[in-house]
């Protein structure tokens, strides 16, 4: 959808610094292209990054212009936009997740690109290595495979009775969860039972499989897939009293047990830093793609609660928030 501006987030604001780039009043205004599968009202994430601009002194009409296309959750429409936005000739396009920053690519190998994902951007052929991409592209990944085994540590801590956890993912997404997540189940006595789901019509059928294979648990890889259907694998799991862990705190927030991972809005925020970085001058072949430092343990003591779990306190002492 053709929307130059779609609500004021970028003006009006007060900037210490009205050109961030050392550039006059009169000099052209940097140009950034944004490029989202859903809708920037609808994607708090856009919300972030536009944070995080503000906050670096960009306001939108005074020292930078945003050109949005959005593809509403219509993933075909995404090559036709990515290769729209980038017949503007921005200075820079934002990429907004895995399944996005890759059509991007394809459209353009000069205009610098910075992208947010919960995918491995080596592996989806982005980037040369995490350290020095190389390329046109840079960004952050929230994904941190080796987490795979302490979320299921956690998971274990927080039900001990739990030995068969369905594993639901999507195998299009570029991670190393799985086989991760195996090494630890061994060293826990879980077994895991892999789940697959590519679109929405797998849920039904792979939660219908996963009570048939008398799972007892579920741990859920986030993905673009998997977050869209948040409240579907929730209620699934609540309905039929499974703890639940995922790995972004929107699990635990939504009714899951626990949750471990990255502040995602947080990372997503400082994306800023690499589109002011390159507006500046650098180039984002030699900026090192951001991985995740710091996690966050939520716990859902409601959902605890209803499972008939209690919870050590030496456990909810750890955690980041504990919900009631």
């Amino acid at each position: 959808m053709k929307r130059r501006q779609f609500i004021t987030l970028l003006g009006g604001a007060a900037v210490a610094s009205p050109l961030p780039l050392g550039a006059e009043q009169t000099m052209r205004r940097a140009r950034l292209g944004v490029l989202i599968f859903s809708t920037p009202e609808r994607d708090p994430n856009t919300q972030s990054f536009l944070q995080g601009l503000r906050e670096l002194g960009y306001a939108e009409g005074q020292n930078i212009d945003i050109e949005y296309r959005f593809a509403e959750g219509k993933a075909e429409r995404l090559p036709e936009l990515a290769a729209e936005l980038v017949q503007r000739k921005p200075d820079v396009v934002f990429a907004l997740g895995g399944d996005v920053a890759p059509l991007v690519s394809k459209a353009t190998q000069n205009i610098p690109i910075v992208y947010a994902m919960s995918a491995d951007p080596v592996q989806l052929g982005l980037a040369a290595s995490l350290s020095r991409p190389g390329g046109n592209a840079t960004g952050i990944t929230f994904l941190s495979d080796e987490l795979a085994a302490k979320r299921l540590e956690i998971l274990k801590e927080a039900a001990p009775r739990i030995s068969r956890v369905a594993f639901l993912s999507n195998p299009e997404h570029a991670d190393n969860e799985l086989p991760i997540a195996r090494r630890a189940a061994a060293a826990h006595s879980v077994q895991l039972q892999p789940m697959e789901v590519r679109d929405a019509g797998d849920f039904d059928r792979a939660f219908e499989f996963a009570l048939r294979a008398g799972v007892d648990a579920v741990y859920v890889v986030s993905s673009r897939q998997t977050v869209a259907n948040i409240p579907h694998i929730v209620d699934f799991a609540a309905k039929n009293r499974l703890p639940l862990a995922g790995g972004w705190g929107a699990w635990a927030q939504a009714g899951g047990l626990v949750s471990y991972g990255p502040n995602v809005g947080e990372m997503v925020r400082q994306t800023a830093l690499y589109v002011d970085k390159i507006l500046k001058g650098a180039k984002p072949g030699e900026l090192p793609i951001q991985q995740p430092t710091k996690f966050e343990l939520l716990v859902n003591l409601k959902t605890a609660k209803s499972l008939g779990l209690t919870i050590p306190e030496a456990f909810l002492f750890r955690a980041d928030k504990v919900i009631e």
